[in-house]
């Protein structure tokens, strides 16, 4: 995963979105990642997971007991 600064990412917009269409861009602030910014296609692909995940979860039976 690559990474800038939110400066530079302000300042190099569209070099951002070039970036981010190949792969994850972390954007930091005072060095440190706050955001990851992606591709349309890899967050609804994420949404599409994440979605079909939390469908599954009401068809799986927990076991008793807490174990």
């Amino acid at each position: 995963m690559q990474r800038m600064s939110a400066r530079d990412a302000k300042n190099a917009f569209g070099r951002l979105i070039d970036m981010a269409r190949a792969e994850p861009v972390a954007i930091e602030k005072h060095g440190r990642p706050v955001v990851v910014v992606v591709a349309l296609e890899e967050y609804e692909r994420l949404v599409a997971n994440r979605t079909s995940d939390h469908a599954l979860s009401g068809h799986i039976k927990k076991p008793e007991g807490g174990g």
